[in-house]
């Protein structure tokens, strides 16, 4: 079996082997300027295509490069601005929660100089009834408070009901559109009475029901009924609502109508509590 031969060659014998040939060549491409030009001219149609090809690749392969530089920032500062986007619509909602939490105490500020005659502690809504309607609800406030049974409950622009039962720090109270309330009220331009009805079949439409009205009583849609003073429980001249609707009953001796209540019972979050019972009051 042979051997193969194995060429060992000093690198830098061949370096100085490079250099010296390149030297020769640039002398030779100055002697013989003109003779070469044919074989510069072949090397430069064959290599410039190749520098702008490799010069192409180059700049495609930059530009890709950039653009991916660019969506990565995009997206970046796209994940950024959300951030600071759900930041600001957190804060917004946290001031227009406390914007409505200032109308709401600015009225019942309102409501309390409208009957400042009567002591009054505020209280907020912590508990629907079954149905999760108004008809009957819990406040955060009870004995300890100085609530006690029978304390009349008003919020919005009037009455809200009555206190029902009583814990220590918690209170139950009946409110007006309750089928069980028949409220004594009055006229409050004409003094004529009436008979104010609970009804929460009727409340779903808005209104609840106003019957024995005096068939002779001068009284239009729109006009006040207030609580009236032969009321047992609800104190004297608290706005209950707006009549609409006045019929003549069919004994042509009384009339009936409809009652829009002063308050939102949809939307009922804080209430005052007067913090008098009416039978103390008449003692």
């Amino acid at each position: 079996m042979r051997r193969r031969t194995k060429f060992n060659i000093n690198p830098k014998h061949l370096l100085i082997a490079c250099s010296v040939l390149l030297f020769l060549l640039i002398i030779l491409s100055f002697l013989y300027k003109e003779q070469l030009s044919p074989v510069k001219t072949v090397f430069g149609n064959v290599v410039t295509p190749m520098q702008n090809g490799i010069n192409s690749i180059g700049k495609g392969i930059a530009a890709q490069f950039d653009k991916f530089t660019s969506l990565n920032e995009l997206r970046k500062e796209n994940a950024e601005l959300k951030e600071q986007l759900d930041t600001i619509s957190h804060e917004n909602k946290i001031l227009l929660q406390d914007k409505y939490e200032l109308d709401r105490f600015r009225d019942l500020y309102e409501l309390d100089k409208k009957y400042a005659d009567y002591p009054k502690v505020g209280a907020r809504v912590i508990g629907a009834g079954p149905n999760n309607g108004y008809n009957i609800f819990t406040i955060d406030k009870g004995s300890r408070d100085g609530i006690a049974v029978d304390m009349n409950v008003i919020a919005g622009d009037g009455l809200v009901g009555i206190v029902e039962e009583v814990g220590k720090n918690y209170a139950t109270v009946r409110s007006i559109i309750d089928d069980s309330r028949n409220i004594s009220g009055m006229f409050l331009k004409t003094s004529d009475s009436c008979i104010v009805n609970g009804n929460l079949q009727l409340y779903s439409k808005g209104v609840i029901g106003v019957e024995l009205i005096s068939k002779d009583a001068e009284v239009y849609d729109g006009y006040e009924v207030v609580t009236s003073h032969i009321s047992p429980k609800y104190l004297q001249g608290i706005l209950i609502g707006y009549v609409s609707n006045i019929k003549m009953d069919s004994n042509n001796l009384t009339k009936t109508a409809y009652l829009t209540p002063a308050v939102d019972f949809d939307r009922l979050e804080e209430v005052l509590i007067i913090t008098e019972v009416k039978e103390k009051l008449e003692k």
